[in-house]
């Protein structure tokens, strides 16, 4: 049974962390004597009286159940996104109900869609709260709220097994409260060497600390309406392509790395096919660019290579307008929209790992087809992957699918062009950020139908909890009824 208190009880705190990161945005706010001070303030303290009313009211409440975990880390997104939307839309200007929304689920799940024409036009506390969201949901709400929480046995296995899937615990080697430390030793480790080198590299610091939150937490929430365009530097863009392509990686994988572990990122074959296909695309790419002469080839490498990185880890950060690319480069860079990271990350997407996994599969049917009688295991670094999992897989690849699918003929039913529907489709649910037509690398989705907006943000938000924990929710309510 589920235990409506338990529930209750987590989303407090849940609320009370967002309340904190509010708290610090409205002193920003308040030391630089901007606008923006009421609406973050007020949000703040709405935030943290309704988070403190279940912790005043429910006792102690034992261990969390697995169907209870599942329950609060869903809600729990839901919540913190509603939370979020508040500031934006007591500070007013471009934000609507509907505008305030996506902006807030679009920071959580560090998708980085955004319905602003003028990023510049914020003050920097609220620049910093939408960068917070992206710093809250890169690592996600729910471990955040772990590493603070005294460790429960029960009740840590339960959140695990719904904020980390199968698939990414198979490349952990310890169990328990160490695994988010890991996580979060990385996490803050990256964001702080990338806020280092961006400032060294001629960016202000608020905006170095703003760009590390989101490039680690592969949101690609600028402070700057062109993006990374805006600072036209090389170097700059070479460092956040580095921090794109880390953060997009295993961060078990990336912590045995640092502490010159074994199962590092080299020894994966998993990563390696990961950065060989992308290279790949971004020749395949550059190629184009500089055939149909719309750059020089040292022009052409360099866009390419940054907008490959930058889409395939989910970042969505822009050097320049994709939306009038050639079709075959859109192309790629759609499959790599779809095919995104890898597992244990930050990104969202398909994931790698599961593409690299149906491959291998289809290896061993097309071998079983020969040899009937013969026995293949499916392997990843070294590790037979249990049928259970492999069958899953495949099953969170079709569901995906169908999710996107559907998704763009919503989109179409409103209006809106094929390229538009389906790359806002495929953007979203992958976390991705821009897509292609009006809603391109350098545009906004300001423009779209608040109907679309709510039917986008819920696709972000199916993509960051991956689509089958709420399908699974959702079953377990109907089943009770």
């Amino acid at each position: 049974m589920i235990r409506a208190r338990a529930i209750a009880k987590y989303l407090g705190y849940i609320l009370l962390f967002n309340a904190l990161f509010l708290f610090i945005s409205a002193a920003i706010s308040f030391a630089g004597k901007e606008g923006s001070f009421n609406a973050l303030l007020t949000s703040a303290a709405l935030t943290a009286v309704v988070g403190s009313i279940p912790l005043f009211l429910i006792g102690k409440i034992g261990e969390i159940k697995f169907h209870e975990g599942l329950s609060i880390s869903i809600l729990g997104w839901v919540l913190t996104c509603v939370a979020g939307m508040i500031p934006y839309y007591l500070w007013g200007g471009e934000f609507t109900l509907a505008n305030a929304l996506f902006e807030s689920v679009s920071g959580y799940t560090t998708t980085g869609s955004s319905i602003l024409s003028n990023v510049e036009a914020l003050p920097k506390g609220m620049l910093f709260w939408r960068s917070s969201t992206s710093l809250i949901g890169g690592l996600g709400i729910i471990l955040f709220v772990l590493l603070v929480l005294p460790e429960k046995r029960g009740s840590m296995s339960s959140f695990y097994r719904v904020e980390v899937s199968e698939l990414s615990r198979m490349n952990f080697v310890i169990k328990g409260k160490r695994i988010t430390r890991r996580i979060a030793t990385v996490y803050f480790i990256l964001i702080a060497a990338h806020t280092i080198l961006l400032y060294l590299f001629g960016m202000s610091f608020f905006d170095a600390v703003c760009h590390s939150f989101s490039t680690i937490a592969t949101s690609g929430f600028s402070t700057k309406n062109l993006s990374i365009a805006h600072y036209n530097s090389m170097a700059i863009e070479l460092v956040i392509l580095f921090f794109m392509l880390i953060s997009s990686m295993h961060f078990g994988l990336i912590y045995a790395t640092m502490t010159l572990k074994k199962n590092h990122l080299f020894a994966s074959r998993p990563t390696r096919m990961y950065v060989c296909v992308m290279a790949i695309g971004i020749l395949f790419i550059a190629f184009q660019l500089a055939h149909e002469n719309l750059y020089e080839w040292g022009e052409s490498f360099r866009h390419a290579a940054f907008q490959v990185v930058s889409l395939a880890s989910t970042t969505g950060y822009a050097t320049v307008d994709t939306a009038g690319w050639p079709l075959f480069s859109i192309i790629l860079l759609l499959y790599f929209s779809i095919q995104c990271g890898m597992i244990g990350s930050t990104a969202g997407g398909i994931k790698f790992d599961r593409v690299y996994l149906f491959f291998v599969s289809l290896r061993n049917q097309l071998r079983l087809i020969l040899h009937p009688n013969g026995v293949y295991a499916v392997k990843m670094n070294g590790k037979t992957v249990d049928h259970a999992i492999e069958l899953q897989v495949m099953v969170f690849i079709i569901l995906y699918l169908l999710t996107l699918s559907v998704t763009a003929l919503l989109l179409t039913g409103m209006g809106m062009d094929g390229m538009t529907s389906f790359s806002a489709s495929i953007a979203t649910i992958g976390n991705v950020g821009p897509g292609f037509g009006s809603v391109s690398s350098l545009g906004n989705f300001g423009h779209l139908p608040d109907a679309a907006k709510y039917i986008l943000s819920a696709n972000m938000l199916l993509g960051r909890l991956e689509i089958m924990n709420v399908f699974a929710l959702i079953g377990l309510l109907l089943r009770k009824r």
